[in-house]
Parts: C-alpha cells; sequence; structure tokens
C-alpha cells in the first residue's frame, strides 16, 4: 500500500459513506468526529519555545534569542552582517526595535513609487512580527497585521527578519493555531526559507519568497496562549 492510499483511507474511515452528500456546504461538516489528539505530548512554556527553535532550525531558519533591551542591537548586527543598506518596515513596527541600525528604512505604503513590486524587490531586508508561531511544525504565520504589513513585503526582499514574542506567541500545535486566527485575514504559513525540490529532489531556495529567514525570539515573560 501506498503512502497515498494510506492516506485517502484514513480520509474515507474519517467521513464515512453517505455522511456528506456531493455539493454539500461547510456546514454539513459539523457533525463529523473530531477526536483527534490536537497537540502531541505536554510540555512547559520553555519546552514548547525550544521546540520551535529545534524546528524552525530544522527548515533552516536562522534562530536568535534575546530580550526587549538586546532586540536594537540584535536587529542592527543581523542587518549589518547580512550589508542591509535598506529596511522595509511595516506600518506599526515599533520603532525601537530599529534604533540601532544604520539602513535606511523604507516605510511600506508611504511612498508609491516604494510600494511597486520593482522597488521591493531592490530592497535588502524586512523586519516584521508575527501573528503566531506553532512549535511541532516549526510554523510562523503572518496576518498581516500593523507590525508586519502586506503580504507582498514579506516574500518580494530575499532577507527576512521575524520577531516572535515568546512564550506568548507560541502554541503546541496547528489546532490550537486555528481557533486564535481569523480566517478572513491573509494568512501566511512560514516554515523556514521558500524553497522547493524538483523530482531528484535537489533543493532549490528562494523560488516563492526570501532564501533567508532569520528568526529572533524576544523574551517578554508573557504568559503563553
Amino acid at each position: 500500500m501506498s503512502s497515498k492510499d494510506r492516506i485517502l483511507a484514513r480520509i474515507r474511515r474519517a467521513v464515512p459513506a453517505g455522511a456528506v452528500p456531493p455539493g454539500a456546504g461547510p456546514d454539513a461538516y459539523a457533525d463529523i468526529p473530531r477526536d483527534y489528539l490536537t497537540v502531541h505530548g505536554t510540555r512547559t512554556a520553555e519546552e514548547r519555545v525550544d521546540l520551535l527553535a529545534a524546528n524552525l532550525a530544522e527548515y533552516r531558519a536562522i534562530v536568535h534569542r534575546t530580550d526587549a533591551e538586546g532586540l536594537p542591537q540584535l536587529l542592527a548586527h543581523l542587518l549589518a552582517r547580512r550589508g542591509a543598506a535598506s529596511v522595509l518596515v511595516p506600518p506599526a513596527l515599533p520603532g525601537a526595535w530599529l534604533a540601532a541600525t544604520e539602513a535606511t528604512r523604507v516605510h511600506d505604503r508611504a511612498d508609491a513609487t516604494a510600494a511597486t513590486p520593482a522597488a521591493l524587490d531592490r530592497v535588502d531586508s524586512v523586519v516584521t512580527g508575527c501573528a503566531l508561531a506553532i512549535a511541532e511544525t516549526g510554523t510562523i504565520v503572518l496576518d498581516g497585521g500593523p507590525d508586519q504589513g502586506r503580504r507582498r513585503i514579506t516574500l518580494i526582499p530575499d532577507h527576512h527578519i521575524c520577531v516572535i514574542h515568546v512564550p506568548g506567541q507560541v502554541v503546541d500545535s496547528i489546532p490550537q493555531a486555528l481557533p486564535l486566527l481569523d480566517p478572513a485575514r491573509p494568512l501566511t504559513w512560514i516554515s523556514g526559507p521558500s524553497a522547493t525540490s524538483d523530482i531528484e529532489l535537489d533543493r532549490v531556495e528562494g523560488v516563492h519568497g526570501p532564501r533567508t529567514l532569520e528568526v529572533v525570539l524576544l523574551t517578554t515573560g508573557d504568559a503563553a496562549q
């Protein structure tokens, strides 16, 4: 039996024959049993953040840790090490985050000529926050919030630095994350740098987004969600 056969068999077992008539709307699925595990294991907040860091690294993201006092210097160092002369800034990114960098700020939407895809492609880096992060999958979710900006500003520049408040913005699993997200918002799910593989599994990075993803785990002391 192939992996595809096993997956389809599980779906058929979960959706009994005749349970959902063809063409039925989303409400028809309300009675389907959803007693699957919502989290795999029990973790402390610290263990949850450590698992997130490990899975992000597994996906080739570069992970850093700091606190509020050290964040401006760390971001300045990361941008300087990258040689970034310009950095995209979402509308409500805290000003203190970039207080120590000498890179030129490019404020999204502040200048129409700076918001075109060609102009965004000339920006060296982008710094954003996030909506939340998922430890078990090493996934960051952006929802277009004020500290994240439009989806295009995190897809076009080749270098993305994403700041995650820990432990407050970290959940264990996707089932825990979904109720916290607004499906009407433009959700972008990121697990490592943009990459794809051809039929011979040769990995190519930067196809659909940044080739370099750096994640800063910002210790805030906020309670976990």
